[in-house]
């Protein structure tokens, strides 16, 4: 069953918690993330506001899965991470 665009942005946000209270995760939570906007961003009931932030986010997966140093990666993010969270949370 799928799940509609408010689970993926609670999804979307918890993984980005976990990454911002860890400092840490895995190639395959960036796949994961990389697929679900890609699912939101073709959703026509996503705000505008909001898939700019997606569309940040999804950059960032994107480099994730690639990086040899993931944790750095998102270490070095922690900034973005917290804003994203905080723009998500506003549309969800």
């Amino acid at each position: 069953m799928p799940i509609d665009h408010s689970h993926q942005l609670d999804l979307l946000t918890d993984i980005l918690s976990n990454h911002q209270m860890d400092c840490c995760g895995t190639v395959s939570e960036c796949e994961q993330l990389g697929r679900l906007i890609q699912s939101l961003l073709a959703n026509p009931n996503i705000d505008q506001n909001v898939k700019q932030v997606l569309t940040d986010v999804y950059s960032y997966s994107q480099q994730g899965q690639y990086t040899q140093h993931l944790d750095n990666h998102i270490e070095s993010h922690q900034n973005q991470i917290s804003q994203w969270i905080t723009d998500i949370d506003q549309f969800s």
